[in-house]
């Protein structure tokens, strides 16, 4: 594939950069401290075990689905068009 003037391997660079900020942002997302006995968002008890497998949870499974559902923006466009360059 051509490239210009990136060096040999920039793509494979920018798809190895994307996959490191997705794992760096899932692990500082990941609930910490101590779980809560309420959902913060519905006020529907936690499960005992959902509260023991998942630490610091905060939301039920309900909550924690709809939230799943919600695209995440990073705000990082690696590739960006020579359109989107010049504007």
């Amino acid at each position: 594939m051509a490239t210009g003037w990136a060096p040999d391997g920039a793509v494979q660079d920018q798809i190895d950069d994307t996959i490191a900020d997705a794992v760096n942002r899932a692990r500082h997302a990941m609930p910490k401290g101590e779980s809560a006995e309420e959902c913060i968002e519905c006020d529907e008890s936690i499960p005992d075990a959902r509260r023991k497998a998942v630490p610091g949870v905060k939301l039920c499974i309900s909550c924690q689905n709809m939230r799943d559902k919600q695209p995440v923006f990073t705000g990082i466009n690696r590739r960006g068009s020579k359109d989107s360059q010049l504007r």
